[in-house]
């Protein structure tokens, strides 16, 4: 003879083994989302630091010209004297400075009104 508890304790497993396979696939789901948006994280975090890496190559490369055009500055008389001319407008002594007019385009000034 059967047992009735052992046949209603085997009809509940049976019941909810549908419910753990949906907890088991909504995990399995959960689970493989999570992994997607990591790899995406990944994938956004590398390209980024590859950018950065690019950004370091080149600072690096003006902080050597900038370096070169100090050693330049430094050793070369006639390099400062050209850059002291040409950007802060210095000149010698002896030599002659003739100033124009800034704006060539606008007429001369009318001579004043005699009274």
């Amino acid at each position: 003879m059967k047992d009735p508890g052992t046949a209603r304790g085997r009809s509940r497993a049976d019941s909810s083994r549908p419910v753990l396979l949906a907890a088991v696939l909504l995990f399995v789901v959960l689970l493989g989302a999570a992994g997607l948006k990591s790899y995406r994280d990944l994938t956004a975090a590398r390209a980024h630091e590859k950018q950065l890496e690019i950004r370091i190559d080149e600072t690096r490369g003006g902080i050597d010209r900038l370096r070169g055009r100090i050693d330049r500055l430094r050793g070369d008389p006639a390099t400062l004297e050209r850059l002291a001319r040409e950007d802060l407008g210095l000149v010698r002594r002896q030599d002659v400075v003739i100033e124009l007019p800034r704006d060539a385009a606008s007429p001369p000034s009318p001579p004043p009104a005699r009274p």
